[in-house]
């Protein structure tokens, strides 16, 4: 009952009759196996989300925040309902944002959410929609979502129905809220949101205005405190520690508070409700609310938001290969599409990047940057497919080092969260501008990129640690963390090194040689780190020394270990795609070190949902007549780790990256090095893929990709009239040869 629609997408591999790209879409993929990916409805990177909250409570009754989903507001396996929450995250790995729980109820007023949440069945969800049924209420639950509001649609029993808006719960680490009634219908607040990743300086307001299609019987707020002491037992006005208003209609505040409203519903009566937000005002709130659901209409809602996704998806047309792999497909894509988000209200006001300002944005400006994991492929993919979306993204970074001083690292709504390390917006910048994609200040980029990238530590937001960087090319233990097992000093240095050397290539293009020729020397600074005993990168102490005793398999499976954050020396080890010729020279020869890369993959070594390691499939290609190991790689990888199911991702998808490289994978070419407008070519998986252009950026306007037999390997590549000697395709020849052709062969 509860998985029909998941029985009529994937079991027993049944292939659906789609009408439309959007029918292929499965959003229940990702959704366990810390994927942290959620069912919930939402516009193409639209601000707004909507999502069944399922993490507070459970089979086993223990109702607070189940440890193990900290970061996601959904778990598939999981059916406590406790409400639907609103702005949430896609694929990260640390909690924040989803908030404002809104949640229908029969019988007795109860808003205590251990008491009054609910298991459900029959859940439902296509792009822009999903729908449950409660069991305890027998209450049908529907959401859909514009770009930044919300609606909700309740289908009540016979009987007294309620309403409930609670603002004391939520993944949120921090707390406070505050609500007031407008009209019988209508309410709007403020709640604090953040500590991302518990950085206690990251956090800022969500301002909200709720409405309600029918005029309820009752209205009023609760409020949790303790009750005066001795007298517990004599107030009537509290149920548990919760404190009911009931004849105030003015303003309340606290650390966890609601409103409820109240009806006498008829049998299979529909109840609407809308929610509006915005990160400036309740008032913007409000206009955002009035423009973009001026009426209470679910399914012209719902139907918006499908052709949404509809009209994104569609600009990839693919032919061939089973109903379970377009399904895997246009679900990663889907995935990508969902961060980073419009931060704007529809009047273009936002929040100042770190201050206390409200600006007018002139287009689009974005928020939710997690620069770590998306400058490896996330933007890349826009920058083919969604270019206009794409510079509108850089130019919000370089409209944050204006308002800021700095280009982001890990930015939330308007906050820099200084989440993972290095200097991440330098290659996504230089990527786009060498793409062709150059209408931004290109001068303030550059200025903007050389800020991070010369000043000193002391001084240095994006790297402070970049003085051993400068003086040794090198960063040693104990200079960023004193707790060796919580130094990341070997990724911090690689990561620098990528930035570097995409500097320097838009340097040279500038033609600022001498700028060049300094970040080139620094990206080849990774060499110090490189231990032939090992042969693995291994973390260097404060005396100029590697760290002794080492074990290059520690750090596996989030394992404390020195020098490496979130993966071990293998994970990291390959990670120098701006030279991946000199390492192999530093391994002992090319021979050497594609044996050693395939040891990696044979040994299990590999993680497929860790970032620095993520284009390692591809680097085989590099190599004369080994090729065909990148195209074994990829496929199996796509096979064994990208499935049509809740765990059909290897990890967090990390707002799309892991969906992003299943895109590409799929299609045939991967951009193996952020910075180099090239990519790397593997098997395509369909027959046949159409890539809808935009002409504006690229004349030719469409790109095929086709393969003549269903066969493994790679035979012959044409790019137009051209063959292919090797298995690297510029970004221009690609966009402009109009047709790719995959000759196969077993």
């Amino acid at each position: 009952m509860r998985r029909f629609f998941l029985l009529l997408t994937f079991v027993l591999g049944i292939e659906v009759l789609a009408q439309s790209v959007v029918d292929y879409v499965n959003p229940f993929i990702g959704t366990t196996n810390f994927g942290t990916c959620n069912p919930g409805a939402v516009c193409p990177n639209g601000l707004m989300s909507v999502v069944p909250f399922n993490v507070m409570g459970s089979d086993l009754n223990v109702y607070d925040k189940d440890a193990r989903w900290f970061s996601t507001p959904y778990e598939y396996k999981n059916s406590f309902f406790t409400g639907y929450s609103h702005v949430n995250l896609s694929g990260v790995g640390c909690p924040d944002l989803s908030s404002l729980l809104l949640m229908p109820t029969t019988g007795n007023l109860e808003v205590d959410y251990k008491k009054y949440g609910s298991t459900y069945t029959n859940e439902k969800a296509t792009p822009g929609y999903y729908s449950n049924f409660l069991e305890k209420y027998g209450i049908k639950t529907e959401v859909s979502a514009t770009e930044r509001t919300s609606v909700a649609r309740f289908t009540f029993p016979k009987g007294e129905a309620n309403i409930l808006l609670n603002l004391g719960e939520g993944l949120t680490n921090e707390s406070g809220a505050m609500v007031r009634k407008v009209s019988d219908t209508e309410v709007e607040g403020v709640k604090l949101l953040g500590t991302f990743c518990y950085n206690p300086q990251a956090v800022f307001p969500i301002y909200f205005v709720m409405r309600v299609s029918k005029m309820p019987k009752t209205f009023g707020y609760w409020k949790k405190q303790r009750p005066m002491q001795g007298v517990e037992a004599e107030w009537d006005i509290y149920s548990g520690r919760y404190k009911f208003y009931t004849n105030y209609s003015r303003e309340i505040s606290g650390d966890d508070v609601g409103v409820y409203f109240c009806y006498d519903a008829e049998e299979n009566e529909q109840i609407e409700v809308q929610i509006g937000v915005s990160f400036v005002s309740m008032e913007n709130a409000r206009q955002n609310l009035d423009a973009e659901q001026p009426t209470f209409d679910f399914e012209k809602t719902h139907q918006l938001a499908r052709s949404k996704w509809e009209k994104d998806l569609s600009v990839v047309k693919v032919e061939g290969g089973t109903a379970d792999q377009k399904t895997v497909f246009y679900t990663a894509l889907y995935h990508a599409l969902i961060h980073p988000n419009v931060l704007q209200d529809v009047n273009g006001e936002y929040p100042q990047m770190e201050g206390a300002e409200v600006l007018t944005a002139k287009g689009n400006r974005y928020t939710v940057f997690s620069l770590w994991d998306t400058y490896r492929n996330v933007h890349q993919l826009l920058t083919l497919l969604y270019p206009e979306r794409q510079l509108d993204m850089v130019c919000t970074m370089l409209a944050m080092y204006k308002e800021h001083g700095w280009l982001p690292k890990w930015e939330l709504y308007g906050r820099e969260t200084l989440t993972m390390e290095g200097d991440p917006a330098i290659p996504v910048i230089v990527d786009t501008w060498m793409k062709g994609l150059r209408d931004f200040d290109v001068d303030l980029a550059y200025e903007a990129m050389c800020k991070g990238a010369t000043t000193v530590g002391k001084d240095n937001l994006m790297r402070p640690d970049i003085d051993p960087y400068i003086e040794k090319g090198y960063i040693p233990l104990g200079f960023f963390a004193a707790d060796a097992s919580g130094d990341n000093s070997v990724s911090h240095a690689l990561e620098y090194y990528i930035a570097d050397w995409a500097l320097s290539q838009m340097a040279e293009k500038l033609g600022k040689k001498s700028d060049a020729k300094l970040f080139y020397n620094r990206s080849m600074g990774y060499k110090n780190y490189y231990c032939k005993k090992f042969g693995t990168l291994r973390p260097i102490c404060a005396d100029g020394k590697f760290l002794d005793p080492f074990n290059p398999l520690q750090g596996a499976n989030f394992e404390p270990v020195a020098g490496f954050h979130e993966g071990n020396a293998w994970n990291y080890t390959f990670y120098v795609p701006h030279d991946v010729k000199g390492l192999a020279k530093l391994m002992g020869g090319d021979k050497k070190f594609v044996e050693k890369l395939q040891m990696v993959f044979d040994k299990g070594y590999y993680d497929p949902a860790n970032e620095p390691d993520i284009a390692y499939p591809y680097l085989f290609s590099y190599f004369c007549g080994e090729a065909w190991r990148t195209q074994k790689e990829v496929a199996r990888l796509l096979r064994e780790h990208f499935r049509n199911a809740p765990d059909g991702i290897p990890g967090n998808d990390d707002t799309g990256t892991m969906s992003a490289w299943a895109v590409f994978s799929m299609m045939g070419f991967y951009p193996d090095c952020p910075g180099k407008p090239t990519y790397m070519l593997t098997t395509p998986t369909f027959e046949k893929i159409e890539l809808t252009l935009n002409e504006k950026f690229y004349p030719e306007g469409k790109l095929v990709i086709e393969k003549t037999e269903n066969l493994p390997y790679i035979k012959s590549i044409k790019a137009g009239e051209k063959s292919l000697k090797g298995y690297v395709i510029s970004h221009d020849e690609l966009t402009s040869c109009g047709k790719l052709l995959y000759r196969t062969k077993e």
